[in-house]
C-alpha cells in the first residue's frame, strides 16, 4: 500500500469519525462511551489477528502502554468533552495542530530536524484555524467553544505524544498491527478502572444512531483508521504524517454542515484554503532547509 493510499485513507476515516462521536454525546456519560469504542476495537483487533495468525506478544510493552494512555483511552477523554461543548468539525479543526505538536516533539524525543517548510507550512495551516475560528471566537465570545478548544488542544498534545511512543515502538520492533491491537485492550481496561474508581453508571443506549456510531467508531474509525495513520508515521515521519490532520476538517466540516447546521462563511472558506495551501506546501518536493 503506498503512502499516497494510506494518507488518502487516513484522511476520508479520521474526518467522518468526528461526527459519529457527537452521535454519542448525550445519555451514556462520555468515558463510558469512550470505554465500549475501544472495549470493541480490542476485542475485534486481537481476535481478527488471532485467527489470522498474526498476533503476537510485543517484545517491548513500556511504550505499547505509553501509546494505550496517550492515543487510545485520555486522549478521547478530552475530545468526546470538547465535542460536548462545540461543533465536531471545529474539534477536528483544533487536532490538526498536531502536525505541528508533532514536528516539536520529533524535535524533542528524538533529536529529529525541523524542515523550514515544515514551519512554513504549520504556520499556513494556523493562519487558516484563525480564520476558521475567527467569527464562533472573536466575533461573539462563547466559553463553551473556549472550553471546548482547551479540551481539544489537551487531547491534541496527547494524541502527539502516541505518536511518539508509537514511532518507539517501531524502533523496538513491535509493528503498528501489534501495538495497536494490545495498546486499545490496555487503553479500554483503563478506561474500565476510572469508570469503577469514579463510580460511573455503565449505561448503554440502544438506539440505531449510537449502536452503528459506536460500531463506525470502533472498526473503521480505529481498528483501520489508526493502523493507516500510524503506517503512514513509520513510512514518512510523525511532523508529515500528521498533516493529515490539517487536510481531514475539511472533511469533518463537510460532515457537520449536513448533520450539525455549520454555519459557512467567508473567513471559513479562506482558512480551508489556506488549509490546502500548507498541505501543498508540505508534500511538494524540494530541497531540503533543516534548523
Amino acid at each position: 500500500m503506498t503512502s499516497f493510499i494510506l494518507f488518502v485513507s487516513t484522511v476520508l476515516i479520521w474526518g467522518t469519525t468526528w461526527i459519529a462521536i457527537a452521535f454519542q454525546v448525550g445519555e451514556v456519560p462520555l468515558v463510558v462511551s469512550v470505554f465500549y469504542r475501544f472495549a470493541l476495537a480490542g476485542v475485534v483487533f486481537l481476535a481478527g489477528l488471532a485467527l489470522a495468525g498474526k498476533l503476537k506478544r510485543p517484545l517491548v510493552w513500556r511504550f505499547v502502554f505509553v501509546q494505550a494512555l496517550c492515543l487510545f483511552s485520555f486522549n478521547f477523554i478530552a475530545f468526546y468533552n470538547a465535542t460536548a461543548l462545540m461543533a465536531s468539525g471545529l474539534v477536528s479543526v483544533v487536532f490538526s495542530l498536531a502536525s505541528i505538536f508533532n514536528a516539536l516533539n520529533a524535535r524533542l524525543f528524538f533529536g529529529e530536524k525541523i524542515e523550514l517548510r515544515t514551519i512554513f507550512a504549520g504556520l499556513i495551516g494556523v493562519g487558516g484555524l484563525v480564520l476558521l475560528f475567527w467569527r464562533d471566537i472573536f466575533g461573539e465570545l462563547n466559553w463553551d467553544v473556549l472550553t471546548g478548544i482547551l479540551w481539544a488542544t489537551g487531547g491534541t498534545m496527547l494524541f502527539s505524544l502516541g505518536n511518539m511512543a508509537s514511532r518507539r515502538n517501531s524502533f523496538e520492533g513491535v509493528s503498528p498491527l501489534i501495538a495497536n491491537s494490545w495498546g486499545m485492550g490496555i487503553g479500554a481496561l483503563v478506561l474500565l478502572a476510572i469508570i469503577f474508581v469514579t463510580g460511573t453508571p455503565l449505561i448503554l443506549v440502544t438506539t440505531q444512531s449510537y449502536l452503528l456510531a459506536l460500531a463506525y467508531l470502533a472498526v473503521v474509525g480505529s481498528v483501520i483508521g489508526f493502523t493507516t495513520y500510524l503506517m503512514l508515521v513509520a513510512r514518512i515521519g510523525s511532523a508529515r504524517a500528521g498533516y493529515a490532520t490539517v487536510v481531514f476538517p475539511i472533511v469533518a466540516l463537510l460532515a457537520s454542515t449536513m448533520f450539525e447546521g455549520y454555519q459557512w462563511h467567508w473567513s471559513a472558506i479562506v482558512g480551508i484554503g489556506l488549509t490546502m495551501v500548507g498541505n501543498l506546501v508540505m508534500f511538494a518536493p524540494r530541497r531540503k532547509r533543516s534548523i
